[in-house]
């Protein structure tokens, strides 16, 4: 017999062909970069080697990015504007490919860039948290939850699964939705955790309006995997709901 999913919510609330940035006509060689252009990308690098990316502001970060895209032209306009449309750096690089080729000056050259970035970002940020103590990790965790959903423009909703020394064995998507709801199976959710012999889970969803307070859904969905886990020696440590900019525990705050 099919089970019906229940639906986690929050609550209510000129494309280019070429992939380098329109700019003013500049005398110079054939092939070759002008001179106040190759000047202001060696200093742009000696800055980011000397100081880090703490010395940097946003958009001089994506000009580094852009630079091996674009590489004959002044990619400052098209990181300003990037910027205003998305946000910050993080919003950037975490953009949906289909909402980066609507941008004036973004060709395939700078969505490959750009995919990289956040590709690295993803796999370095879960290396900090795999096969690691879940409690003395905890910072690297919610770091690692914000990087790869606070940007998201749909829900996902994802399972960390723990062995019984709370050492994070599994981190799995267990289901997309739309800007305000993703549906999750309970059952479903506990039966892979029997399948991976995992005694804890972790639960955890974005909320795209980036606000992260819990809806009545999202309530009443924590208690429903809480009692079919319960029923089963499995022990619900946490939800996340994650926002934009913070995020919200369910344990911190009381509701388990």
């Amino acid at each position: 017999m099919a089970h019906q999913p229940f639906f986690f919510g929050e609550m209510p609330q000129m494309n280019f062909d070429s992939d380098e940035a329109p700019a003013s006509p500049v005398r110079q060689e054939k092939g070759r970069l002008p001179s106040y252009i190759k000047d202001h990308r060696k200093r742009l690098r000696e800055r980011f080697m000397s100081g880090g990316a703490a010395a940097l502001p946003d958009y001089e970060m994506l000009e580094l990015v852009l630079f091996r895209a674009i590489p004959r032209q002044d990619v400052k306009p098209l990181a300003r504007r990037l910027l205003d449309r998305f946000g910050d750096f993080n919003g950037v690089i975490s953009a949906p490919i289909a909402r980066l080729q609507e941008q004036a000056g973004v060709g395939p050259s700078v969505i490959t860039e750009l995919k990289i970035v956040e590709a690295a970002a993803h796999r370095l940020a879960r290396s900090r948290v795999m096969q690691r103590h879940v409690i003395s990790s905890w910072d690297s965790l919610i770091d690692y939850c914000h990087t790869t959903m606070a940007h998201r423009e749909t829900e996902q909703f994802r399972v960390l699964y723990l062995d019984k020394k709370n050492v994070l064995v599994a981190d799995e998507e267990q289901a997309k939705g739309t800007v305000d709801h993703v549906p999750v199976y309970p059952r479903e959710v506990v039966k892979r955790a029997l399948e991976l012999n995992a005694s804890a889970l972790i639960l955890v969803h974005n909320h795209p309006s980036g606000d992260p307070t819990p809806s009545d859904s999202d309530m009443q969905m924590t208690r429903q995997v809480e009692q079919a886990a319960t029923a089963l020696g499995i022990t619900l440590h946490d939800h996340l709901v994650i926002g934009k900019s913070d995020e919200l525990s369910f344990r911190a705050q009381g509701y388990l």
